[in-house]
């Protein structure tokens, strides 16, 4: 269709162009004048179709550009929602990261406190234990020390119709 019109605009170009001039005025011409309107008539018939034609694409154009532009939003705007879920992401994790960290720092405060209260239990125990035995084994050698008096003075007196074999009775001393 656009090359009818340009071949139209050509022959109407060509037919000023090699029109007779008139006498005495260079820059006007005679053209014949049915065939200049014909040629001009033909022109407009073609008009309307290359105009429909040429709204038809710059109205399709603009459509195009329009979805695009909302395409184009609608994933900025879904790159910006991806973008702050990653970033509250990355903020719960610090956050879960920074909770872990300081739920180990305290169960490792409280194991140290729990090995430092063991430990001394342990040693006042054993300190406890260690006193008692001392206390029994001191015990231990008086009480030997009274049988060893007990039976030293029972074999240099020997008693009556008992013999050599008397036997030394603890709670008799006391």
């Amino acid at each position: 269709m656009a090359t009818e019109v340009d071949e139209l605009l050509d022959m109407l170009f060509d037919m000023i162009d090699e029109a007779k001039s008139v006498p005495l005025a260079s820059d006007k011409c005679m053209v014949e004048r049915d065939k200049a309107l014909d040629l001009i008539d033909e022109i407009r018939g073609q008009f309307p179709m290359e105009l429909a034609e040429a709204k038809k694409l710059r109205s399709a154009r603009d459509e195009y550009i329009a979805s695009a532009k909302r395409e184009g939003e609608l994933i900025l705007k879904q790159a910006e929602e991806k973008a702050k879920q990653m970033l509250a992401e990355d903020e719960l994790m610090a956050k879960a990261k920074r909770q872990g960290e300081e739920l180990l720092n305290q169960a490792k405060r409280y194991s140290k406190e729990l090995r430092q209260a063991a430990n001394t239990y342990c040693e006042d125990a054993m300190r406890r234990t260690e006193e008692a035995v001392a206390e029994a084994h001191d015990e231990i050698k008086k009480a030997r020390s009274r049988f060893r008096a007990a039976a030293a003075s029972a074999e240099g007196a020997p008693q009556s119709g008992q013999g050599q074999n008397q036997i030394f009775d603890a709670e008799a001393e006391e």
